[in-house]
């Protein structure tokens, strides 16, 4: 009996049944279509299987889901991120003061406050370890100081932003300015004429990246300041300081001279850069 039932639902859903379209006017027949329950249900499951993947797609993908109710938008992650960090940190703070709290309390009953230093390895005996110069250390050491004379680390604190109104520039020599800056004509310093054998002055603390001689300007020298300034110091008749020399402001560096082609005379030609532009000198030195 129970075997027949079930037979008989199987049968239905397997029935067919056709849906046809007529014209009202002819009777023909336009279009039709042949279906059993089993096909509907099949056809109605699957699109709401492909509707509800669709729409779950959708929200754990895509903005939407920011829409929903309760759901955390880009902001609000951002600040339980910054939450997170703080909090780690207030942590941190809070565990050290009781460290310090529980110190002072146990300096002030007596006793030696806990270590929270990093230990010693046990397993290591530090007696035997013996320090000795190699070759290849030795030759290390050797280049590095030799390095070393080129170190501007002693110009490092410097700020960013440079405020030229609170540094004071020594002239380099006193004289007359025959030849302004100019730097339209490729002119990037100033002429200053002075008497012969007049001493050169460096115009601020640095230290000498360059003194040579060269074709056009004759004896030339050069000096780093802090702040990235540099000066520079032509056709000088004889220089005083060498490459990697620290000098202060106001110490004698050259002799005044007539050296290299680009020269009419006696003269020393001065420049003032700063982050690889030129200054005009005359801005900021009365010579």
């Amino acid at each position: 009996m129970v075997k027949k039932k079930k037979k008989r639902i199987v049968n239905k859903l397997r029935h067919k049944y056709r849906l046809i379209i007529y014209n009202d006017d002819t009777f023909e027949e336009v279009w039709f279509l042949r279906l059993s329950r089993l096909n509907v249900f099949s056809i109605v499951g699957s699109a709401l299987i492909l509707l509800i993947t669709a729409v779950i797609v959708l929200i754990a993908f895509t903005p939407i889901r920011e829409f929903i109710p309760g759901y955390p938008d880009g902001n609000m992650r951002r600040n339980i991120i910054n939450n997170v960090y703080k909090l780690d940190s207030l942590e941190n703070e809070l565990e050290m003061r009781d460290r310090y709290f529980a110190s002072i309390n146990q300096i002030i009953r007596g006793g030696v406050p806990e270590s929270y230093e990093n230990t010693q390895d046990t397993t290591l005996r530090y007696d035997d370890i013996v320090f000795d110069r190699s070759e290849h250390d030795s030759i290390l050491r050797q280049q590095i100081e030799q390095e070393e004379i080129y170190n501007l680390s002693v110009l490092a604190n410097s700020s960013n932003k440079t405020d030229f109104s609170s540094i004071h520039f020594y002239p380099p020599v006193k004289g007359l300015v025959t030849n302004s800056f100019n730097p339209n004509i490729n002119h990037f310093g100033t002429d200053i004429v002075a008497a012969s054998n007049k001493v050169v002055v460096a115009a601020l603390d640095g230290v000498i990246t360059m003194a040579n001689w060269t074709l056009e300007t004759g004896y030339v020298i050069q000096i780093q300041h802090e702040n990235n300034i540099i000066s520079t110091y032509k056709h000088n008749s004889e220089l005083l300081k060498k490459v990697g020399n620290h000098v202060t402001a106001g110490e004698a560096i050259a002799i005044i001279g007539n050296s290299g082609e680009l020269t009419s005379g006696p003269h020393l030609h001065f420049e003032l850069w700063h982050n690889g532009t030129p200054l005009d000198p005359e801005d900021y030195i009365a010579f």
